[in-house]
């Protein structure tokens, strides 16, 4: 992997190491203490950061959010949606968190807003995610805008995008895949991982398009918290691999780790061993005490 980036995170994907990486929530109010307690919750061992950028419910400022764990020495992932900003937004976001120290990022099209933080919202949807993610190429490679201005210099950017290995048939994920890396995604995030066979299937697929060595693919994965949490996410279109076993595990109580994190567990170590998999993302919808547990069973 080639990259001008020189974040933690990319170093660790261009050594060839497995690098991990978790999420954080913003706070909902406006105390800057409250960003330095989160960053406390990670250790070194930790690649770089996500943050949640307005997922569900609307929260601070991603990229305040990211600068501030940046100041704490800890290496975020800048989140851009083209749900809630134009190209003038989002070029003016990058250029701004380049200068913070913020240099990794994550484009998304983000979730439509009747099902996100304020079903009143209005959308934008100037660019989707693979347009933005060439635009940024652009910026780095050329120093040129996404307006075609020319920039004062090209900033650093290690430029990531989402990948969706369930969607079917495998040939159209594959393809969305393509695209993305085509357009400059040195990265990808996967949608979290319970169905072991379907996504080894789908490795296999990227593996024969000779994807993986053209774009570092981080899986990742999702603690459950319980049988309730587990059944109203298998609910959600896209979700497979949520047998009625795993839901029985989580309803059974135990005196040692937590069932969800027990399975999540097991899915990580099958996950390491899948050839192209070049790391782990935890997903823990902004639970630093669950990021904690987890990374505790995988030491």
């Amino acid at each position: 992997m080639m990259t001008r980036a020189k974040t933690k995170l990319a170093q660790s994907l261009s050594a060839g190491k497995s690098a991990l990486t978790t999420e954080c929530a913003p706070p909902a109010g406006s105390d800057p203490t409250a960003m330095k307690k989160l960053a406390a919750h990670f250790t070194s061992s930790v690649d770089a950061v996500v943050i949640v950028d307005n997922h569900h419910e609307t929260r601070g400022s991603a990229l305040a959010c990211a600068a501030l764990l940046a100041a704490e020495k800890v290496e975020p992932v800048l989140p851009l949606s083209t749900r809630d900003k134009n190209r003038i937004a989002l070029e003016s976001d990058v250029l701004g968190a380049s200068a913070l120290g913020v240099r990794n990022f994550l484009c998304l099209t983000g979730l439509h807003q009747r099902l996100g933080a304020n079903e009143k919202a209005a959308s934008v949807y100037d660019f989707d995610s693979t347009q933005l993610v060439q635009a940024m190429g652009k910026m780095a490679e050329q120093g040129v805008g996404l307006s075609g201005n020319q920039l004062e210099n090209k900033p650093e950017l290690l430029i990531g995008a989402t990948a969706h290995p369930f969607l079917s048939p495998i040939e159209l994920s594959i393809l969305q895949l393509k695209k993305k890396v085509m357009a400059g995604a040195e990265v990808v995030w996967t949608d979290p991982v319970f169905d072991l066979v379907a996504f080894e299937a789908w490795m296999a697929a990227v593996r024969k398009s000779g994807l993986e060595q053209k774009v570092a693919i981080i899986a990742s994965v999702l603690p459950l918290a319980s049988a309730e949490q587990a059944e109203a996410q298998r609910a959600k279109p896209g979700c497979r691999g949520i047998s009625d076993v795993m839901v029985d595990r989580l309803r059974k109580p135990t005196n040692g780790v937590s069932p969800g994190v027990a399975l999540c567990s097991e899915i990580i170590v099958a996950l390491k061993k899948t050839p192209g998999v070049r790391g782990i993302h935890l997903m823990t919808g902004g639970s630093e005490t669950l990021t904690a547990q987890l990374m505790s069973t995988l030491a």
